[in-house]
């Protein structure tokens, strides 16, 4: 199936075996990786979900508005739906990142923002500050200024211990045993060349 742009799509594009093959190059859908489907006018996301291992996926200006044959992208950490008719639909609902979440477990990036893994926690603080001084300016005139209110916890920049990992708890193990291993070398050789000199002194 030819893909054509966004102008000269039809009314109801529906993503199709054939559109996947053709755009990525793969035989097998379950080895596409990186899938980009933008602003091409999908309206039916149709066999989407055989691509079963794909990880980064881009369906950002189209007019999707039926997220159902996603389920099934359990390892996605990418995802861009922005500009669809979802997006319209529940991007501003507080609950959007959290029902995300829970479809896609691994997903660390939802429409640009970043919601999990490095700097996400700095993002999510910049957002709300962000979100706050907007419901401010929103307010207009205030009369009497309230007391500031803490951004974070008191103890949020304390830093935490660093718990060990199973696989930290093995290769402490192992470095151990090395150097009981090494301790029982030397003192074989200690004891070997004892029993050399006093074998060749014997003579």
């Amino acid at each position: 199936m030819e893909v054509k742009d966004r102008e000269g799509s039809d009314e109801n594009m529906k993503v199709t075996v054939q559109m996947l093959k053709s755009r990525t190059g793969q035989f097998d859908l379950e080895s596409i990786l990186f899938l980009k489907l933008r602003n091409i006018g999908i309206t039916n996301l149709g066999c989407i979900g055989d691509c079963v291992n794909v990880e980064r996926l881009d369906l950002s200006g189209n007019d999707i508005s039926n997220l159902a044959p996603l389920t099934s992208l359990k390892v996605l950490i990418v995802l861009n739906l922005s500009a669809n008719r979802i997006s319209n639909l529940v991007c501003m609902n507080t609950a959007y990142h959290s029902a995300m979440l829970e479809i896609f477990p691994k997903i660390k990036s939802l429409d640009g923002e970043r919601l999990s893994g490095r700097g996400s926690d700095l993002y999510q603080l910049c957002k709300k500050m962000e979100d706050s001084l907007k419901e401010m300016c929103s307010i207009g005139p205030i009369g009497k200024i309230s007391a500031p209110k803490k951004w974070v916890e008191d103890n949020y920049w304390e830093l935490k211990p660093i718990q060990k990992t199973q696989s930290d708890e093995a290769v402490e193990k192992f470095y151990n045993i090395l150097k009981e291993c090494r301790e029982l070398n030397n003192k074989a050789a200690d004891v070997i060349e004892k029993s050399e000199r006093t074998l060749s002194s014997g003579k």
